[in-house]
């Protein structure tokens, strides 16, 4: 567990690094260290894809994981993730902000072409 942690926070640490290039305008380096965090918070959730009972820490793994998938532009990845997550029993907030983001994600699904969606 403490390897997941441990992977946990290096995400957490590139995505709040990334939030500081991108509001410098340094988007190819915020581009950059969000793929990082997206990898890393990916596998990190994906410790607990079997592991149902572990809400509301499974949950919110996985709802970090596709936040990030989704700054990335990784739509259908971001999809999948909150599918995962919503397949198991989180706690209604949690619930309610997967939710959140799957209307972002389907918000700029509308306004892209149909190349890019997969």
């Amino acid at each position: 567990m403490i390897r997941i942690q441990e992977l946990h926070r290096q995400a957490m640490d590139m995505a709040e690094n990334a939030l500081m290039a991108k509001y410098k305008g340094e988007l190819e380096t915020a581009h950059h260290l969000f793929r990082q965090a997206f990898e890393k918070e990916k596998k990190t959730a994906s410790f607990f894809k079997k592991n149902i009972k572990d809400e509301p820490t499974r949950s919110v793994f996985y709802r970090s994981a596709a936040s990030l998938a989704l700054q990335c532009e990784e739509y259908r990845e971001a999809e999948r993730l909150i599918a995962i997550a919503l397949s198991g029993n989180p706690p209604f907030e949690i619930a309610e902000e997967l939710r959140s983001l799957l209307e972002q994600i389907y918000s700029k699904w509308e306004r892209m072409p149909l190349y890019k969606m997969g």
